[in-house]
C-alpha cells in the first residue's frame, strides 16, 4: 500500500473527534487504534456504526491487539446503541479479512477495481455484522 505523503491531513478534525477512537497500548506506548463513526449523517442509518480505520504498529503485531480493538469497537458500538457494525477493507488485505471473518463479519458486497494502488486495480470489500444485545 502507498505510504501517506506530506502534507498530512490532521488525525482529528470536526468529522473525527478524539471520542471516535479507541486506543491500544503495548509496553506503555500507543500501539494501535480503531475509529468508529456513522457511515452517513442520515437518521434512518443511525443504528449503524462503521469502523473507519484500524491500525496496529509493526512492533506490536501478532499480539492480539487488532482482535482486541475489534472486539472493543463492537462493544462500544453496542454501548452507543448501534445494532449493526460495518467496515470496508481492500480485497488483497487477506490477514484483515480473515480477522474480520473470525469475529463474525461477513462479506456484504464488493466494489470491483475500486482503487488503483501501485499500478493495480483492487477491490473494496464491504463487510458487516449484527450486534447482539
Amino acid at each position: 500500500m502507498p505510504e501517506p505523503q506530506p502534507p498530512y491531513d490532521p488525525f482529528f478534525d470536526e468529522r473525527h473527534p478524539p471520542t471516535d477512537y479507541l486506543v491500544a497500548e503495548y509496553d506503555g506506548l500507543v500501539a494501535g487504534y480503531i475509529r468508529l463513526g456513522p457511515p452517513t449523517p442520515l437518521a434512518a442509518n443511525a443504528h449503524v456504526l462503521q469502523i473507519q480505520g484500524l491500525a496496529v504498529a509493526d512492533r506490536a503485531r501478532g499480539r492480539g491487539l487488532g482482535r482486541s480493538l475489534l472486539r472493543a469497537a463492537c462493544a462500544e458500538a453496542r454501548r452507543r446503541g448501534a445494532s449493526r457494525i460495518t467496515l470496508r477493507v481492500l480485497g488483497p488485505n487477506t490477514p484483515a479479512r480473515r480477522l474480520y471473518a473470525s469475529e463474525g463479519f461477513g462479506v456484504e458486497g464488493v466494489l470491483p477495481g475500486e482503487f488503483l494502488l501501485d499500478g493495480h486495480y483492487v477491490d473494496d470489500v464491504l463487510m458487516g455484522r449484527l450486534l447482539a444485545g
